[in-house]
């Protein structure tokens, strides 16, 4: 029976997700191998917010994680996850619930980003009153234009800020270069060694000035392998523990198998030519053109329209109804947060289910 399939779907909701363990193991250990093991290596769970497979990871002997919201990172709290980086800029009302989690949560050592004067500010007098000490990462922006300071004389200034506060533990710098996206080898290494130059320039002028930058947090799914090269930065990769048909088909050196899929009915076939799916845009990411999904066993179909509940597909005489198709997504990370669960298939039977705990933007904190 192909990997993907399960042998028995009577009793199986559409849509719903599925995850295989075994093939995220093989993934966590490319990722491993490609880091050049545990140290340098700072996965984010942004993909999958799932207790389950933060304690698998954490038995292959990572111990320090990345993600993006103050419920993923509660999320690692409860794991006792060692070292966790958030990284998104906390404001508003995130702060008060940062500094709750320093609080409610002491076994994790806990990180930030800034990338301007005033939130670090703010970081600092809320710190104050608590009597403790805010570990922080510079957030460099060296072309996602997302976030992050520009490298130059305001970045070094507020790196000096940093380092000068007795408040603040000056951890490094954290670089994001999600905006890389070609699909040559060579030329997206030509393309990241170009873009991080400037962060390479920024810390030699702080070295110059008696500051040293120890660790650089850098990279995403598709240039950690090129960042995993570099002395003294961690990588932190999140899509390839599940990876996608999105990155799949286009990265073609990048390793790593598709660990999740979605299983979806035939519900209608309206005209000769048309079937529809119950697969809409509330059970799939649909940000992106279409094709959402790539269907699995051999199966290429023109995918036409999308609605709320509903994938209009091209009728190429195969389907009845009720029918079951799988699929992977284009793009797994906003897949996994329409799902309260995943149903967890091993030797193509579903054995147990896992709570999608961190979609939540909000857990106890």
């Amino acid at each position: 029976m192909e990997w993907f399939r399960i042998d028995s779907t009577d009793d199986l909701v559409s849509p719903s997700l599925l995850v295989y363990p075994d093939r995220i193991r093989k993934n966590i250990e490319l990722m491993i191998e490609i880091a050049g093991g545990t140290e340098n290596l700072r996965p984010h769970i942004k993909t999958h917010k799932i207790e389950e497979l933060v304690r698998i990871q954490q038995s292959y002997g990572i111990y320090k994680f990345k993600c993006a919201t103050i419920s993923e990172a509660e999320l690692l709290g409860i794991c006792e996850a060692e070292d966790v980086l958030i990284a998104m800029q906390p404001v508003g009302s995130q702060l008060k619930r940062y500094i709750e989690l320093l609080k409610k949560y002491p076994k994790t050592k806990f990180s930030t980003l800034v990338d301007n004067e005033e939130t670090l500010s703010q970081l600092v007098f809320l710190i104050n009153q608590e009597n403790k000490k805010v570990r922080i990462w510079l957030d460099i922006n060296n072309g996602m234009n997302r976030t992050g300071i520009i490298p130059g004389e305001k970045a070094k200034e507020l790196f000096l800020r940093m380092q000068e506060n007795d408040a603040v533990i000056s951890s490094g710098f954290h670089v994001y270069d999600g905006h890389i996206h070609i699909a040559n080898e060579k030329h997206r290494k030509q393309k990241c060694d170009h873009d991080f130059q400037s962060v390479i320039d920024l810390k030699s002028e702080l070295k110059n000035e008696g500051v040293n930058v120890n660790t650089i947090v850098a990279g995403g799914s598709i240039t950690f392998p090129i960042h995993a090269q570099r002395a003294g930065v961690e990588v932190s990769p999140g899509t390839p523990v599940l990876w996608d048909a999105g990155y799949g088909n286009r990265y073609e050196d990048l390793n790593f198998l598709p660990a999740a899929t979605l299983f979806t009915r035939v519900v209608s076939k309206p005209t000769e030519k048309t079937v529809c799916l119950d697969l809409g845009h509330k059970s799939v990411a649909s940000e992106m053109a279409f094709p959402r999904v790539q269907f699995l066993g051999n199966i290429d179909i023109s995918q036409l329209d999308q609605h709320e509940e509903h994938l209009v597909i091209e009728d190429t005489n195969e389907f009845e109804i009720g029918d079951g198709l799988y699929a992977l997504p284009i793009h797994i990370c906003p897949t996994v947060t329409k799902y309260g669960k995943v149903h967890v298939v091993e030797n193509n039977k579903i054995r147990e289910n896992w709570k999608v705990v961190a979609r939540d933007h909000q857990l106890k904190i």
